[in-house]
Parts: C-alpha cells; structure tokens; sequence
C-alpha cells in the first residue's frame, strides 16, 4: 500500500548489525513503497556475544567512518528520507557517521528511527544533532522489535511511518 503524502519520494536508509533495524527499515518501505538502501560496511563487525559491545563501543568513541559499500540508491534523487540505527554506545552507529559525512541531508524532510536493547539514553538527541539542517518529521525508538511475537512493535513502526509522511 503506498501512502499518499505531501512528500514525493521516499528512501529508507539503514544499518543493521544483527537484524533489528533490517526488521523496522523492511517493514517501513514496503507499507510506504518506499525505496530501501541498507548501508554495509566493507569491512564489518564479525563479533558476537559480549565481544561486540567492547568492538562496536571503540569504534563510537574513536569517531570511525567506516568505508562503505557503494549505494544502489542515491538519497540525492529523494524528497523524504528514513534513517535508521541500532544504538550503540549511547548513539547512532559508525556506518550512519559514514553516510551522513558523504551524503548531506540539508533540505530534506528526515524520519529517525533507532533500535536497542534496552533505552536509548542520549542516543536520539545524537541524531538529531548529525542530521542539523533538515527537517526532522519524526523520531522513534523502538526496543529489539525482532522479539516481540504479537507483532506489536511492528504495527507501531508502521504507524508512525505513516504518520510521519502524513504530516
């Protein structure tokens, strides 16, 4: 179903390390008919367990911008973009660092959606500050929606998806 809205094309932009936010970005675009784009890291995380929280919080704190692989979509040709994160240590992940230093966002309307495992603290707030100069028509965070088997925390993304574009 696309959504009729005020805004003309919509892209869906995500980095996912272990499915959440892949879950949140995939059901967003198909209920809007949006364009997705996954951002992926040449050389990613490989860690699991706890390992991945001491790796993936070193690369927030060093600041890194991991190198990208191409994108198949350019947020250039896009009047609406939908950006989403997993939280890792208190804010956005590095491959979003990466993609917002190669594509500014200046004049677009901007969704912000983050997922995490347990309160996102100053993490929004993070966000929202890396993406100063558009026009921010939504936030939502959303807790590991991949183990909600109601199907409820889906519902909610879409809704506010919906919500977003439907000013």
């Amino acid at each position: 179903m696309t959504t009729e809205s005020k805004f003309k094309k919509a892209l869906v932009v995500y980095y996912s390390f272990e499915g959440n936010t892949r879950f949140v970005a995939e059901a967003i675009a198909k209920e809007l008919g949006a364009d997705i784009q996954e951002l992926k890291p040449k050389k990613d995380l490989k860690s699991k367990g706890f390992s991945k929280y001491i790796w993936g919080g070193r690369q927030v704190m060093m600041k890194n911008m991991p190198e990208l692989n191409p994108l198949e979509k350019q947020p250039e040709d896009y009047d609406t973009i939908f950006l989403g994160t997993p939280v890792w240590a208190y804010t956005y992940a590095p491959a979003l660092r990466t993609f917002l230093a190669q594509h500014p966002l200046k004049g677009k309307a901007v969704a912000l959606f983050m997922c995490h495992g347990g309160g996102p603290k100053e993490a929004m707030a993070k966000f929202e500050a890396a993406v100063s100069g558009t026009t921010i028509i939504g936030k939502l965070d959303i807790e590991e929606p991949l183990t909600d088997g109601s199907g409820e925390k889906k519902a909610k993304a879409i809704e506010w998806a919906r919500k977003c574009l439907d000013g």
